[in-house]
């Protein structure tokens, strides 16, 4: 019981004193970086999509 303790503490300790967290700033930043990628990769695979499936209706309707 005392190991698990010790964890405790040290974890906290390290979050609280080594860990350096990111700025209100920097998360938006950050966060608005990834819906963009997120639109910009779903858009890309609609459009792969789109045509796959344009170029198998015309194979298929030879």
């Amino acid at each position: 019981m005392e190991k698990i303790i010790l964890y405790l503490k040290e974890s906290y300790s390290e979050l609280v004193e080594k860990v350096t967290w990111p700025t209100w700033a920097n998360l938006l930043d950050s966060a608005r970086v990834v819906v963009i990628a997120t639109l910009l990769i779903s858009l890309i695979i609609f459009v792969m999509d789109l045509l796959t499936n344009t170029v198998l209706d015309f194979i298929y309707s030879l």
